[in-house]
């Protein structure tokens, strides 16, 4: 077994990670071209640049991590549909390091007075100051293990043939998913992670968000025009509570049948691309993890929501039973921060039909 607690490390491979300050390049050993052991490190000039390690434990080629590398990151891009959304919009906030931290402290801010209005700018305006609430975001592991037998990678090797990469695919896979459903408020591990004095919010479980019942797609006399005007009503929840937008549309996989037919009898165009005629209205987005006929209005905007990623999708690499067996690992830190302010506005307005 290996333990970090309290700077006190148990075992091989927590040495290694506290030794090298966390930094999880050194469970990525591989064989170069001359038989000898690597790992790769960061030189003087900030390059990335392999360095040779005194203990041969290194088992993959540089040929086989790539082989998982890509598979890991192509599944994970598969399923990171609205941690994707944020990211390709900015809506990130990396941390250096982030195995060596455990929670992520940030500030809410309260608001100040309207400026004043003068001729001679002499008026004396309201003088007042914002206040700061600290407040933490736990920064948890997401990870799947999965192994070979010394064997297995004999044979692969041996046989000219590339590694099976079956079992890396399905951790990735689950790792993934369960980012996509921190973002969407139900995890299958905790839906709501605390740790630390801080707790880990979804879209659909953070208690500032705005709610609103709507109709379901099936209920007697819905129509197009229906959605239309209930989304419309979401926009003016999320004005009505400061913010104004740009939006986006998460909807549950449900509603897919209903958003492409017509949008009303002989009309030309498909339900979807109507709403999207709508002002400040960027996109609509299917959630796999959305439940029922739930939906979810999302300003885009780094005061109401952006994910924090401390690692990427990262496989690391570690051996047991004397060499035998090769353990695998992938793992990641990526949470959604969900942002109110001190006043408890938000952005966000979650949707769905009475139960």
């Amino acid at each position: 077994m290996d333990m970090i607690f309290n700077g006190q490390v148990t075992g091989p491979v927590a040495n290694r990670l506290l030794a090298s300050n966390f930094d999880t390049r050194v469970l990525r050993p591989f064989i170069g071209a001359d038989g000898r052991s690597y790992v790769t490190v960061t030189n003087a000039r900030g390059q990335a640049d392999s360095m040779p390690v005194g203990n041969a434990y290194a088992t993959l080629r540089k040929d086989d991590w790539q082989i998982l590398d890509d598979v890991v990151t192509k599944v994970g891009l598969e399923r990171l549909r609205g941690v994707g959304d944020l990211r390709a919009a900015g809506l990130v906030y990396n941390i250096p390091n982030g195995m060596s931290k455990t929670v992520l402290q940030t500030e809410s801010m309260s608001d100040i007075n309207p400026a004043s209005v003068s001729m001679d700018g002499l008026r004396e305006s309201a003088n007042d100051r914002t206040v700061f609430e600290l407040t933490n975001l736990p920064l948890p592991i997401i990870h799947k293990d999965f192994h070979f037998s010394a064997r297995q990678l004999a044979t692969s090797r041996n046989g000219g043939s590339p590694l099976d990469t079956t079992m890396a695919e399905a951790a990735a896979r689950k790792v993934a998913e369960e980012a996509e459903r921190l973002l969407v408020g139900n995890s299958t591990t905790a839906d709501q992670y605390a740790y630390g004095g801080g707790t880990i919010y979804g879209l659909t479980d953070f208690g500032g968000r705005i709610t609103r019942v709507i109709t379901a797609p099936t209920a007697s006399g819905w129509t197009g025009s229906t959605l239309l005007d209930e989304v419309l009503a979401m926009m003016q929840d999320s004005r009505d509570a400061f913010h104004y937008g740009p939006w986006v549309l998460y909807m549950a996989p449900a509603w897919a049948r209903y958003t492409g037919n017509d949008f009303k009898d002989g009309s030309d165009k498909a339900l979807r691309s109507r709403l999207l005629e709508v002002d400040d209205l960027n996109d609509i987005r299917t959630l796999d993890y959305l439940t029922g006929y739930t939906m979810v209005l999302v300003q885009q905007t780094s005061d109401v929501i952006r994910e924090v990623v401390g690692m990427d999708l990262t496989t690391v690499q570690w051996e047991s039973f004397g060499g035998m067996q090769i353990n695998f690992k992938v793992m990641a830190i990526m949470v959604p921060q969900i942002r109110a302010d001190q006043n408890g506005n938000t952005g966000i307005v979650h949707a769905a039909p009475a139960t």
